[in-house]
C-alpha cells in the first residue's frame, strides 16, 4: 500500500501545526500545496518534507496527478467553497474549524460530502488530547454518575500579539468570538454530554481594553444550553482576556464533580470530604497550534483512508456541535431563547 497523497490549501499558522503531523507519519506524504506565497523548492522541502507541487490556483491544485486527501487550512470564508469543490472532485478531507460562519453554507458543505461519500475530518484536535480521554473514562466508569450540569469554557486573548488578530476581528472574517475560537469549548461539551440539545440563550459583550475596540463583535459570550433529558450546560468563549490560556472544564454528577484536573467522588473510598484528587495527566495549555495534539488525529485519519472505515469527528459529529454554534449566534442577534429546530426552519 502505497502512502496516502494530500494536498494543503492555505500554507499558514494552522497548516505549520498540520505539517508537523503529516511528515511524523510514514503512512502519508504531502504531494501537493496551494497558496498565494511564491514558495522555494527548498521553502517548500523544509515545510513538507517533500518536492510538493506549488499551485496558485486552486481548481488545478485538485487535479494534481494521485491526490486524495485535501487539507484545508485557509481562513474561515473559504472553507464551504472550497470544501464542496473538494469533495465534487472525489477529495477526503480535512477540514480546520470552524466549519462555516453561516447555518446555510454549512448544510451546502454536508450535502457535498455525502453525494461524494468521501471520509472526513474536522479539527476539533482537542478530542484526541490524554485529558479528554481521562474524563471520558471518568465518565463512563460512573464516577460521576449521573451529570446534570456541564461547564467549558474558553478564555484566550486574542489582541494585536496575536498571528490571526489582523483578520480576526472582521465580523466577516472571524464571525464571533465563539465561532473563531470557543467553538473548541463547545465541541468539548458536546462530546462530554453525547446527548441533544434543544434549546440555547446567549448574552455578549465587551471591555474597555483599548485593543478590544477594533473588534466588529463582541469578543465576549456566555451561552446557556438545556438538553432533551433536562440537564444544563454553560460556554463562555473569551477572547477578551488578560490572562493566560484556559479551558475550564466542570462536569457536576449524582456521585462526584470533574473540575479540569481535579475530581471528587463517592465511588471513590478514602477520600477526604474537603480535598479534590489531582489527576495527573495532559491538558490543553495553550492556544498555540503547535501545541495542539494534530498527531494522533492524522494518524487516526490516515489510517480510516487506507482502512475505508468511519473516524472519530468525521464532519457529521462536527455538525452537530456547529448547529449549536449557529443557534448561539441566532440568540445572539436575536436577544432570545432559540430551539434547535428553529434552525431547519
Amino acid at each position: 500500500m502505497g502512502k496516502v497523497q494530500i494536498g494543503i490549501v492555505g500554507i499558514g499558522w494552522a497548516a505549520s501545526g498540520h505539517l508537523l503531523a503529516f511528515k511524523a507519519n510514514p503512512d502519508c506524504e504531502v504531494a501537493a500545496i496551494c497558496s498565494s506565497k511564491d514558495l522555494s523548492k527548498e521553502e517548500i522541502f523544509e515545510m513538507c518534507g517533500s518536492d510538493a507541487a506549488l499551485y496558485h490556483d486552486y481548481d488545478e491544485f485538485l487535479e494534481h496527478p494521485g491526490l486524495e486527501v485535501v487539507d484545508i487550512c485557509t481562513p474561515h470564508p473559504l472553507h464551504p467553497p472550497q470544501t464542496i469543490a473538494a469533495a465534487e472532485a472525489g477529495k477526503h478531507l480535512m477540514i480546520e474549524k470552524p466549519l462555516a460562519l453561516d447555518y446555510e453554507s454549512l448544510l451546502a458543505m454536508r450535502d457535498a460530502i455525502d453525494k461524494a461519500g468521501v471520509i472526513s475530518t474536522v479539527y476539533f484536535e482537542l478530542r484526541f488530547i490524554p485529558h479528554f480521554h481521562l474524563i471520558q473514562s471518568c465518565i463512563r466508569g460512573g464516577l460521576l454518575g449521573d451529570v446534570h450540569h456541564f461547564e467549558v469554557d474558553y478564555y484566550h486573548g486574542i489582541g494585536p500579539w496575536y498571528v490571526q488578530y489582523e483578520w480576526n476581528i472582521k465580523k466577516d472574517m472571524g464571525g464571533s468570538a465563539l465561532i473563531t475560537a470557543g467553538c473548541h469549548a463547545l465541541d468539548a461539551m458536546m462530546a462530554f454530554a453525547d446527548r441533544e440539545v434543544v434549546e440555547v440563550f446567549a448574552y455578549s459583550t465587551k471591555s474597555s481594553d483599548p485593543a478590544m475596540q477594533a473588534y466588529e463583535y463582541d469578543p465576549t459570550s456566555t451561552a446557556i444550553l438545556k438538553f432533551a433529558d433536562g440537564s444544563t450546560g454553560k460556554c463562555t468563549s473569551c477572547i477578551d482576556c488578560r490572562q493566560p490560556y484556559v479551558l475550564n472544564i466542570k462536569l457536576i454528577g449524582s456521585d462526584g464533580t470533574l473540575w479540569n484536573d481535579k475530581l471528587w467522588s463517592t465511588k471513590l473510598e478514602g477520600l477526604r470530604p474537603d480535598e479534590w484528587v489531582t489527576m495527573p495527566t495532559t491538558s490543553a495549555e495553550s492556544g498555540d497550534v503547535l501545541d495542539h495534539p494534530y498527531p494522533p488525529q492524522v494518524d487516526h485519519f490516515i489510517e480510516c483512508v487506507q482502512e475505508g472505515k468511519p473516524n472519530i469527528i468525521d464532519f457529521e459529529e462536527a455538525f452537530k456541535t456547529h448547529c449549536v454554534m449557529f443557534a448561539i449566534e441566532k440568540s445572539l442577534a436575536e436577544g432570545r431563547p432559540v430551539k434547535l429546530s428553529e434552525l431547519s426552519q
